[in-house]
C-alpha cells in the first residue's frame, strides 16, 4: 500500500458504504434476556442497582415477556427468587418452584421464546452459596446431585435448554446422565464454563438475593488473573457433553473470548454481567456517557471478539436501536 494512491478513508466518507463494509454486525438474534422471577402478584420492584430492571411476579413477568417478543427478542434466561431458602437449594428442585411455574405459564400461553433456565443454588440457599457446605466449604460432590434435580424438574417444567451456572466440577456429566434418563435427550446444555470470580456481579446478588455469607466464591469460581485454565474448563465440560460454552464477564474478558472461539468449534455465549450494565447506567443518569452509543460500541465489541450469542440487561434496548435504525 503506498499513500496517496491508497486511501483508506475511501471507505468511510459514506455512512451507508460504512454500513455496507462493517465486518461485524449485531441482530436481534444474538440476543438473550436474562429476567429475574419472584412470587407474589402484581410486583414489579426495581433493582436499585440495576435501573430499568425488575423482580416481577409471575402475572407481570409475563407481561414483559410479551414485550419481548414485540421487540423482536426470541430468547430469555431465567432467575428466581424463591419464597423460602434452605441450606442445600433442595427448594428449587420442586415441580412447583418459582421458575418452574413461570415456565408453565410461558407454555400455558404459547408464549413464542426460547426459555433458558439457569441451574445454580445460591438463590435458594440461606448462606447464598452455589452448593451444600460442608466443613466450611462448598462439598462439590453433593451439590452436583442437587444440581441434576433441579434440572430435570426445570426440563419437566418446560425449559429449553438447561444453563449450570455453579462452576462445580462434573457437574455437566451429571446433569447430562440425569436428563438422558429422564427423557430429556433433546435438551442441550448452556455451561457457564469459563465463570470468573469477578467483582462485576455485585449488582446481580443484589437482584437474585444470592449474596455470599462467611466466605467468598473463589474456591470454585475461576481467578480472574488466569487465562489458560480456561481451556481444561471448557474441555471438560465439553467431553462431559455440553453442547454450547459461555464466557462470563464479558467486557473485561474479550481475549478469553477471542482465545475460546479460535480453538472451538461450538456456540460461544457471552454474559454482559449486571456490573457493565450498572456502570453504563450510572454514568449515563450522570451525562457522562451517551448510552446507547456505548452499549452498542460494547455489545460490538464482544460480538467482534467472538461470540455467537451475547447475554445482556440492554437487549430491549438494543432491540428498540436496531429496529429504528
Amino acid at each position: 500500500m503506498t499513500f496517496p494512491k491508497t486511501r483508506l478513508r475511501r471507505l468511510r466518507y459514506n455512512p451507508i458504504l460504512r454500513e455496507l463494509v462493517r465486518d461485524t454486525q449485531i441482530s436481534v438474534d444474538d440476543l438473550i434476556y436474562p429476567m429475574f422471577v419472584c412470587p407474589g402478584e402484581n410486583i414489579r420492584n426495581e433493582i436499585s442497582s440495576m435501573p430499568g430492571q425488575y423482580q416481577l411476579s409471575i402475572d407481570n413477568f409475563i407481561s414483559e415477556c410479551k414485550n419481548v417478543i414485540s421487540k423482536g427478542v426470541k430468547s430469555i434466561l431465567i432467575f428466581g427468587i424463591p419464597e423460602n431458602k434452605d441450606e442445600t437449594g433442595e427448594i428449587a428442585c420442586q415441580e412447583n418452584s418459582i421458575v418452574q411455574k413461570a415456565i408453565k405459564e410461558i407454555r400455558r400461553q404459547k408464549l413464542n421464546l426460547l426459555v433458558i433456565a439457569d441451574v445454580c443454588n445460591c438463590e435458594y440457599t440461606k448462606h447464598g452459596h452455589c452448593g451444600t457446605i460442608i466443613d466450611g466449604d462448598v462439598d462439590n460432590d453433593l451439590t452436583i446431585k442437587t444440581l441434576a434435580s433441579q434440572a430435570v424438574s426445570l426440563a419437566k417444567a418446560g425449559a429449553d435448554i438447561i444453563a449450570p451456572s455453579d462452576m462445580m466440577d462434573g457437574r455437566v456429566a451429571e446433569i447430562r446422565n440425569s436428563l438422558d434418563k429422564s427423557g430429556f435427550i433433546k435438551i442441550p446444555i448452556l455451561s457457564y464454563a469459563v465463570k470468573y470470580a469477578s467483582a462485576f456481579y455485585g449488582p446481580f446478588r443484589d437482584a437474585a438475593e444470592s449474596a455470599p455469607k462467611d466466605f467468598d466464591r473463589k474456591s470454585y469460581q475461576m481467578d480472574f488473573a488466569n487465562s489458560r485454565e480456561a481451556f481444561r474448563e471448557v474441555e471438560q465440560d465439553l467431553n462431559e457433553g455440553a453442547d454450547m460454552i459461555m464466557v462470563k464477564p464479558a467486557l473485561s474478558y474479550l481475549d478469553i473470548i477471542y482465545k475460546i472461539k479460535e480453538h472451538t468449534n461450538v456456540p460461544v455465549i457471552a454474559y454482559s454481567v449486571s456490573g457493565e450494565y450498572s456502570m453504563i447506567k450510572a454514568a449515563s443518569q450522570n451525562n457522562w456517557i451517551k448510552e446507547m452509543d456505548i452499549v452498542m460500541e460494547i455489545i460490538t465489541s464482544i460480538k467482534r471478539a467472538g461470540a455467537d450469542i451475547i447475554i445482556t440487561y440492554h437487549a430491549l434496548d438494543i432491540a428498540d436501536r436496531l429496529n429504528n435504525k
